[in-house]
């Protein structure tokens, strides 16, 4: 990320065009912090996942986002190292997966949670989302609850997704671009990795303007 564009981040008001910058090198982030996954390169994945937090989380100094973001990258591996307990001779055994301990994978997400200071239940959200991804099932609907408490606990919006009147039902549509996000993830080209950053452009543009909304000085009547 340009200077100039780290600085905007952490002015007092970002501004519209700079809110857009940061919010695209987020999302290009969180994408190289799954590629880096992918790749087993840990500490890429760290720093990637890291800048993340570092804006999203304002409430949180550059060290405490540092550690949340850890936590998911542990929480990221703790779930590969259940999937290679149930791999023989290279073919994963979906059947034991289902069956096998997914603690570990809780443990580092409710790590996560405690440390950004978001509701418990992202642990147990996110554990369930990612086995089901793996093996099979409802995947969608954890993977989107559990973003409901993140983006509550990163816009200080208790209340989200705080829809008007109508469609009450649904998780906001924040989870739903994560949702299409891993979708996009999953197919492993560039051209849908350009997508998946896409989609997460606005993602991270509506947690960084309920900052700017947050921090903007009350409206004095003349």
């Amino acid at each position: 990320m340009s200077s100039s564009a780290d600085d905007a981040a952490n002015a007092v008001l970002l501004g519209e065009e700079a809110v857009a910058d940061v919010a695209r090198e987020m999302a290009e982030q969180v994408c190289l912090g799954f590629r880096a996954h992918d790749r087993r390169k840990r500490e890429r994945a760290v720093e990637a996942f890291a800048f993340v937090d570092r804006h999203q989380f304002a409430h949180l100094d550059a060290a405490t986002a540092r550690a949340a973001a850890a936590a998911y990258v542990d929480a990221l591996w703790a779930k590969d190292e259940v999937e290679e307990s149930c791999t023989v001779d290279g073919e994963l055994d979906y059947d034991a997966l289902a069956e096998a301990d997914w603690g570990s994978v809780r443990m580092a997400f409710a790590k996560r949670a405690s440390i950004v200071g978001m509701d418990p239940r992202y642990a147990r959200d996110s554990t369930v989302a990612w086995k089901r991804h793996k093996v099979g099932g409802d995947y969608a609907t954890p993977m989107q609850r559990a973003q409901v408490y993140e983006l509550r606990a990163a816009m200080g919006a208790p209340e989200y997704p705080d829809k008007p009147h109508q469609g009450q039902s649904g998780f906001g549509p924040e989870a739903a671009r994560y949702l299409l996000a891993v979708e996009l993830h999953d197919m492993h080209t560039e051209g849908h990795w350009e997508q998946a950053r896409d989609v997460m452009i606005p993602y991270f543009e509506r947690v960084l303007r309920a900052h700017e909304d947050s921090r903007a000085p009350p409206s004095r009547d003349d």
